[in-house]
């Protein structure tokens, strides 16, 4: 088969967006209807929510950034990845940018395969490498302040990026901030600190 045409087929059965800022939720139903499949005896998803706490902390939203063109760019590779060890059918993955509330999804993935395991199997794969390697941004706006935060599937997939990170508290890169009367420690290295 010739690379377009298996690049085409690709396209056919993955749909993968980055959903610029906007007011509304992600519409979880077209997702599902895209990975819907006459051969599939199984569909898989995840919805990743925001959550109202976080370690005691009252959440008041997230706020996501992303390099677009790296993070689809991340997300067709992880999906190719997904389809090479697992039977699957179609995948849709989508990530909202921006603000999203409490209780709204930031991310959905839907896979559909012939048989069950393979579709949750790889829909949980699918997730987890988002959270490790797609270049996407978190910050956690709290009721008392806010955060950058890395996943810690980032960090478990990078044991040389934990002594980094450990290196930059220690020594002068790092810098403690206020908030709210707790102190803070924040990093000058870019999304990493606050």
């Amino acid at each position: 088969m010739a690379d377009a045409e298996i690049a085409d087929g690709f396209r056919l059965t993955t749909l993968i967006e980055i959903v610029e800022p906007s007011p509304f939720p992600l519409d979880l139903f077209r997702y599902v209807a895209f990975v819907r499949d006459p051969a599939a005896g199984a569909i898989a998803t995840f919805e990743g929510t925001t959550r109202e706490t976080f370690e005691g902390r009252r959440v008041v939203e997230l706020r996501y950034e992303a390099y677009v063109s790296m993070a689809t760019r991340r997300l067709s590779e992880v999906c190719a990845a997904a389809r090479a060890s697992w039977d699957l059918r179609r995948i849709a993955v989508a990530h909202r940018l921006g603000i999203v509330p409490v209780g709204e999804a930031s991310v959905f993935v839907a896979v559909s395969a012939v048989h069950r395991d393979d579709a949750m199997e790889a829909c949980r794969f699918i997730i987890d490498e988002i959270k490790a390697s797609v270049p996407i941004w978190k910050k956690e706006v709290y009721a008392d302040g806010e955060i950058w935060k890395e996943n810690k599937e980032f960090f478990e997939r990078r044991p040389a990026l934990i002594e980094a990170e450990q290196d930059k508290r220690s020594c002068c890169s790092g810098s403690k901030i206020r908030i709210n009367g707790n102190d803070v420690l924040g990093t000058t290295a870019g999304k990493h600190g606050l």
